[in-house]
Protein backbone atom coordinates (compact mmCIF):
# COMPACT_ATOMS: atom_id res chain seq x y z
CA UNK A 1 0.00 0.00 0.00
CA UNK A 2 0.73 3.47 -0.68
CA UNK A 3 1.10 6.44 1.57
CA UNK A 4 1.56 9.65 0.46
CA UNK A 5 1.01 13.39 1.34
CA UNK A 6 1.00 16.09 -1.98
CA UNK A 7 0.93 19.71 -1.58
CA UNK A 8 0.82 21.86 -4.40
CA UNK A 9 3.99 24.75 -4.45
CA UNK A 10 5.44 27.39 -6.40
CA UNK A 11 8.71 27.39 -8.54
CA UNK A 12 10.52 29.03 -5.76
CA UNK A 13 9.09 26.49 -3.01
CA UNK A 14 9.99 23.96 -5.22
CA UNK A 15 13.71 25.07 -5.61
CA UNK A 16 13.91 25.96 -1.66
CA UNK A 17 13.44 22.76 -0.69
CA UNK A 18 15.66 21.27 -3.23
CA UNK A 19 18.39 23.88 -1.41
CA UNK A 20 17.62 22.83 1.67
CA UNK A 21 18.16 19.22 1.61
CA UNK A 22 21.48 18.10 0.28
CA UNK A 23 21.58 15.79 -2.17
CA UNK A 24 22.43 13.73 -4.05
CA UNK A 25 18.71 14.54 -5.57
CA UNK A 26 17.86 11.80 -8.58
CA UNK A 27 16.10 13.09 -11.18
CA UNK A 28 13.35 10.99 -13.38
CA UNK A 29 12.28 12.23 -16.78
CA UNK A 30 8.43 11.14 -16.40
CA UNK A 31 5.54 10.80 -18.86
CA UNK A 32 2.12 9.42 -18.00
CA UNK A 33 -0.64 8.44 -20.33
CA UNK A 34 -3.98 7.31 -17.97
CA UNK A 35 -6.35 4.98 -19.67
CA UNK A 36 -9.98 3.93 -19.38
CA UNK A 37 -12.86 2.57 -21.32
CA UNK A 38 -14.71 5.56 -23.30
CA UNK A 39 -17.79 4.97 -20.41
CA UNK A 40 -15.28 5.46 -18.03
CA UNK A 41 -15.83 2.02 -15.80
CA UNK A 42 -12.77 2.33 -13.68
CA UNK A 43 -12.36 5.86 -13.15
CA UNK A 44 -16.20 5.23 -12.27
CA UNK A 45 -15.24 3.09 -9.39
CA UNK A 46 -12.31 5.31 -8.24
CA UNK A 47 -9.74 3.36 -10.01
CA UNK A 48 -6.38 4.88 -12.24
CA UNK A 49 -5.18 2.70 -14.75
CA UNK A 50 -1.59 4.71 -16.09
CA UNK A 51 1.68 3.49 -18.21
CA UNK A 52 4.69 5.60 -16.82
CA UNK A 53 8.01 6.30 -18.52
CA UNK A 54 10.67 7.00 -16.17
CA UNK A 55 13.42 7.77 -17.86
CA UNK A 56 12.37 5.97 -21.09
CA UNK A 57 11.60 2.91 -18.70
CA UNK A 58 7.84 1.76 -19.28
CA UNK A 59 5.91 0.82 -16.11
CA UNK A 60 2.14 0.36 -16.09
CA UNK A 61 0.16 0.83 -12.94
CA UNK A 62 -3.26 0.17 -11.39
CA UNK A 63 -4.37 1.61 -8.42
CA UNK A 64 -7.71 0.94 -5.96
CA UNK A 65 -8.64 3.53 -3.24
CA UNK A 66 -8.20 2.53 0.11
CA UNK A 67 -8.93 4.48 3.63
CA UNK A 68 -7.23 7.34 4.32
CA UNK A 69 -4.55 8.58 2.54
CA UNK A 70 -3.23 4.63 1.20
CA UNK A 71 -4.21 2.97 -1.32
CA UNK A 72 -4.03 -0.01 -3.14
CA UNK A 73 -0.99 -0.29 -6.19
CA UNK A 74 -0.15 -2.93 -8.88
CA UNK A 75 3.04 -2.69 -10.97
CA UNK A 76 4.11 -4.49 -14.39
CA UNK A 77 7.05 -3.95 -16.29
CA UNK A 78 6.00 -2.79 -19.82
CA UNK A 79 3.70 -0.02 -21.76
CA UNK A 80 0.58 -2.55 -21.42
CA UNK A 81 -2.09 -1.09 -19.10
CA UNK A 82 -3.70 -5.08 -19.46
CA UNK A 83 -0.71 -6.43 -17.45
CA UNK A 84 -1.36 -3.83 -14.52
CA UNK A 85 -5.08 -5.24 -14.05
CA UNK A 86 -3.56 -8.87 -14.61
CA UNK A 87 -1.04 -8.16 -11.65
CA UNK A 88 -3.93 -6.57 -9.02
CA UNK A 89 -6.37 -9.92 -10.51
CA UNK A 90 -8.48 -7.88 -11.93
CA UNK A 91 -10.72 -7.96 -15.20
CA UNK A 92 -9.93 -5.61 -18.15
CA UNK A 93 -13.39 -3.63 -17.92
CA UNK A 94 -13.65 -3.39 -22.65
CA UNK A 95 -11.45 -1.22 -24.99
CA UNK A 96 -9.10 1.16 -23.15
CA UNK A 97 -8.56 4.57 -24.60
CA UNK A 98 -6.24 7.16 -23.56
CA UNK A 99 -7.88 9.77 -21.54
CA UNK A 100 -4.99 12.63 -20.31
CA UNK A 101 -1.62 12.58 -19.20
CA UNK A 102 1.76 14.76 -17.26
CA UNK A 103 4.40 14.97 -18.41
CA UNK A 104 7.37 16.62 -15.59
CA UNK A 105 10.66 15.77 -14.07
CA UNK A 106 10.90 14.38 -10.72
CA UNK A 107 13.54 15.22 -8.10
CA UNK A 108 13.65 13.06 -5.44
CA UNK A 109 15.40 12.07 -2.47
CA UNK A 110 15.12 9.41 0.54
CA UNK A 111 15.07 11.69 3.77
CA UNK A 112 15.03 10.42 7.35
CA UNK A 113 11.47 10.24 9.77
CA UNK A 114 11.94 10.21 13.60
CA UNK A 115 11.69 6.35 12.95
CA UNK A 116 12.17 5.62 9.17
CA UNK A 117 12.34 7.10 5.79
CA UNK A 118 10.38 8.88 3.56
CA UNK A 119 10.48 9.92 -0.03
CA UNK A 120 10.51 13.78 -1.08
CA UNK A 121 9.97 14.20 -4.61
CA UNK A 122 9.82 17.36 -6.47
CA UNK A 123 7.38 17.40 -9.87
CA UNK A 124 7.85 20.77 -12.25
CA UNK A 125 6.05 19.91 -15.68
CA UNK A 126 2.70 19.92 -17.12
CA UNK A 127 -1.02 18.27 -17.14
CA UNK A 128 -2.29 17.06 -20.64
CA UNK A 129 -5.44 16.48 -21.86
CA UNK A 130 -5.31 16.55 -26.00
CA UNK A 131 -3.65 19.75 -26.95
CA UNK A 132 -4.82 21.30 -23.25
CA UNK A 133 -2.37 21.64 -21.25
CA UNK A 134 -1.97 23.39 -17.70
CA UNK A 135 1.19 23.46 -14.77
CA UNK A 136 2.09 21.21 -12.60
CA UNK A 137 4.23 22.17 -9.51
CA UNK A 138 3.74 19.61 -6.86
CA UNK A 139 5.83 18.17 -3.47
CA UNK A 140 5.04 14.70 -2.40
CA UNK A 141 6.40 13.00 0.66
CA UNK A 142 5.49 9.05 0.53
CA UNK A 143 6.61 6.92 3.83
CA UNK A 144 8.52 4.49 2.73
CA UNK A 145 9.36 2.81 6.41
CA UNK A 146 8.45 3.42 9.84
CA UNK A 147 5.92 4.56 10.62
CA UNK A 148 2.64 6.60 9.13
CA UNK A 149 3.10 9.12 12.15
CA UNK A 150 6.79 9.56 11.85
CA UNK A 151 6.21 10.45 8.34
CA UNK A 152 2.95 12.77 8.18
CA UNK A 153 4.71 14.80 11.15
CA UNK A 154 7.94 15.10 8.23
CA UNK A 155 5.27 16.03 5.62
CA UNK A 156 3.24 18.48 7.78
CA UNK A 157 6.35 20.13 8.85
CA UNK A 158 8.09 20.60 4.99
CA UNK A 159 4.24 21.91 4.69
CA UNK A 160 4.96 24.84 7.46
CA UNK A 161 8.19 25.89 6.47
CA UNK A 162 8.05 26.16 2.73
CA UNK A 163 4.16 27.40 2.40
CA UNK A 164 2.76 24.59 1.23
CA UNK A 165 -0.82 24.01 0.48
CA UNK A 166 -1.83 20.60 0.82
CA UNK A 167 -3.27 18.84 -2.51
CA UNK A 168 -6.49 16.48 -2.11
CA UNK A 169 -6.25 16.00 -6.20
CA UNK A 170 -4.17 13.44 -7.72
CA UNK A 171 -2.87 14.05 -10.79
CA UNK A 172 -5.24 11.81 -12.73
CA UNK A 173 -8.18 13.79 -11.33
CA UNK A 174 -6.64 17.01 -12.50
CA UNK A 175 -5.68 15.95 -16.07
CA UNK A 176 -8.96 14.73 -15.96
CA UNK A 177 -10.74 17.56 -15.14
CA UNK A 178 -8.93 19.25 -17.85
CA UNK A 179 -9.72 16.86 -20.27
CA UNK A 180 -13.59 17.96 -20.48
CA UNK A 181 -16.21 16.31 -21.12
CA UNK A 182 -14.99 13.44 -19.15
CA UNK A 183 -17.42 13.84 -15.91
CA UNK A 184 -16.91 11.09 -13.54
CA UNK A 185 -16.97 12.41 -9.87
CA UNK A 186 -14.83 11.32 -6.90
CA UNK A 187 -11.96 10.04 -9.01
Amino acid sequence: MEIEWKFSASPEALAAMEAAFPGPWEQIEMRTVYFDTAEGALAGRKRTLRVRWENGAAVSTYKTPDLGMGRGEWEAPGDDPKAALAAAGAQVPGPLVPVCGARFLRKRLLVPTDDGWAELALDEGALTAGDRETPLLEAEIELKSGSRGAAEALARAIAAKFDLAEEPRSKFRRALDLAGGWTWKNC
